[in-house]
């Protein structure tokens, strides 16, 4: 048990004495009550808010209750002050002996400290990437699909059961496209002359080869052939090469998912006719008509009856049609079916979608809140798009990809952990710039740069040690002092950092605290760059060298466990 979950458990038994003895009335519930370091660090080392929380239900006054809590958690033999400040908060501050107890525990538990039991086994459904099945992966997608990924690690850390899903939109006429486009490029690879690709088809060069493993797999069979003859056959061929594809771009990304879901398939099996009967029987999809799009004139629009999904029930501005006056499902009808079926295998649902969805969202969330009457938590994850520059200037888009810059160019060009980690270093719904030049600058203004040359700078305390044939012996804890056990006690809130993180669906915020860490780190080690007794290795004071080697080793596991759940290496040496 990490320490502030210790110091948790240290309050619940006081606060249960307190209900023991009279002076707190059983049954009061406590979720709003936190163990969490002080705004201000001189205030002390851990601070809680139980009295303030507690007093008003309880029926008491603050800094009364606070007084007794104080009395609790003052006598504990790692607190060595106790204190109130203003109408009833806590402060603690701890003893030395504490810290360092800690910075033993970050070596006991290695790649274990920080993980949580949080999520108590809950089944988790992450939705990420779901890019349509037309062409390779683009830097569009590349920023949902680090986040969703991260989120995914994250979830499963803190102790979440988890599956990554993607759902193939293979239903739609944009799989049409891509069956036409691939059918030009299959005459094409028959020796037709097709010239420039017609308006309306995919351009790109990557169905150059589609067309040509259809020419092998079927000769000139379709070349002159009614598009009834071969439509089916060229968008499943198609549909599965791209998919081939994108899961190469996406494992270039070390993203790799374990479902893959088909619109076709989902609605082949009945699956939004199911939902719908569903939806019926309670009385949430009724037969009527919309009222008229804003702008149209009654000579412009013709009222058709439709089935309705009474989306306004819950907190939609208006009802939605699950189908089409054809008879066709609609987007939302698809996607209602498909959030059913996830819905029957997990226990929360997690959506990644780029911020030009926002305006499905409240329809998706009123139909998981229907079809699982309230008891599926859903959280939608908008995404804004990133911008790519060069040099301030903004990239030229690919020839092969046809309009855009492809994910693989850029993580050949950069690598993957550059990639993922430039992607969580601002939050999900801010704008990006990533701009080629900045994200490989050595500099500290680079946070890829920063964490992982302080990983490096750890690991080459190691080396310089075995190389100088430096025999340690086993660390004396007390030569660790005031600036040290201030980096423990950053590197002591990681496991906090990770339960708020998993909590609010975060995963940037760890990206941020590592960046925190490392600055703590090197200023740290800069420390010895004036002042040569604090040098972390001091030749013939064998007794600070073997405790601030600990204490380095152990900052280094918390950047590798941080580094870890966002799928980005821990570097030995920078190059």
């Amino acid at each position: 048990m990490t320490l502030y979950a210790r110091f948790a458990t240290y309050l619940d038994t006081v606060l249960d004495a307190l209900v023991e003895a009279g002076d707190l009335p059983a049954g009061l519930d406590r979720k709003a009550v936190t163990v969490e370091p002080p705004r201000d660090p001189s205030h002390g080392d851990l601070a809680t808010n139980a009295a303030m929380v507690l007093a008003k239900p309880a029926g008491t006054n603050p800094r009364a209750l606070a007084e007794k809590i104080v009395a609790g958690l003052g006598a504990l033999a790692e607190v060595s002050e106790a204190g109130i400040a203003g109408p009833g908060f806590i402060n603690l501050r701890l003893t030395d002996d504490t810290w360092r107890a800690e910075l033993a525990a970050i070596h006991a538990d290695g790649a274990d400290y920080g993980r949580s039991d949080m999520g108590k086994g809950l089944r988790v459904n992450v939705e990420y990437v779901s890019a349509n099945p037309t062409g390779p992966m683009h830097m569009g997608h590349c920023r949902g699909a680090v986040v969703g990924d991260a989120l995914a690690t994250l979830l499963e850390y803190a102790g979440h059961r988890v599956t990554r899903e993607y759902y193939i939109n293979d239903a739609g006429g944009q799989v049409d496209v891509l069956a036409r486009s691939a059918h030009l490029r299959y005459r094409e690879a028959l020796g037709e002359d097709v010239g420039e690709v017609p308006e309306g088809l995919y351009p790109g060069d990557y169905l150059v080869p589609v067309g040509q493993a259809l020419a092998k797999e079927y000769g000139d069979r379709f070349v002159g052939a009614p598009e009834s003859e071969w439509l089916a056959t060229f968008r499943a061929f198609a549909v599965d090469a791209m998919m081939e594809m994108i899961r190469a771009d996406l494992a270039l990304l070390g993203i790799h998912h374990d479902l893959f879901s088909s619109e076709a398939e989902l609605q082949a099996a009945g699956k939004p006719e199911a939902a719908e009967a569903w939806l019926r029987e309670r009385d949430l999809i009724y037969d009527g008509v919309l009222e008229a799009p804003k702008g149209e004139t009654p000579e412009d629009w013709e009222p058709v009856e439709l089935p309705l999904f009474r989306s306004t029930k819950f907190g939609d501005d208006q009802d939605r049609p699950i189908r089409k006056s054809s008879g066709a499902w609609t987007y939302f009808g698809a996607d209602l079916a498909y959030h059913f079926q996830k819905a029957q295998l997990a226990d929360q649902l997690i959506d990644i979608w780029g911020a030009d969805h926002a305006g499905t969202v409240k329809r998706i969330q009123a139909a998981v809140a229907a079809l699982t009457e309230g008891k599926t938590r859903f959280d939608v994850k908008l995404i804004q798009m990133v911008r790519l520059l060069r040099d301030g200037e903004p990239v030229k888009m690919s020839k092969r990809a046809g309009n855009f810059v492809t994910l693989a160019d850029v993580v050949r060009e950069v690598g993957k952990d550059v990639v993922r980690f430039t992607m969580l270093t601002r939050k999900a719904d801010a704008q990006m710039d990533f701009d080629f030049a900045k994200v490989v600058e050595a500099s500290k203004d680079n946070p890829v740069f920063y964490v992982q040359y302080a990983h490096a700078r750890i690991a080459s305390l190691q080396r310089r040690a075995e190389e100088a044939g430096i025999v340690l012996p086993d660390p004396d804890m007390s030569q660790l002092g005031t600036e040290e056990l201030e980096l423990v006690k950053r590197a002591a809130q990681f496991p906090r950092v990770v339960e708020g993180a998993a909590q609010a669906r975060e995963p940037h915020r760890i990206a941020f605290y590592l960046n925190d860490l490392a600055a703590d780190f090197h200023a740290w080690w800069n420390l010895g760059n004036d002042r040569p007794e604090r040098r972390v290795i001091v030749t013939g004071d064998p007794a600070a060298t073997s405790a601030r080697l600990f204490l380095s080793r152990g900052i280094g596991q918390i950047i590798r466990n941080g580094l870890a759940l966002m799928g980005v290496a821990a570097l030995t040496e920078m190059q």
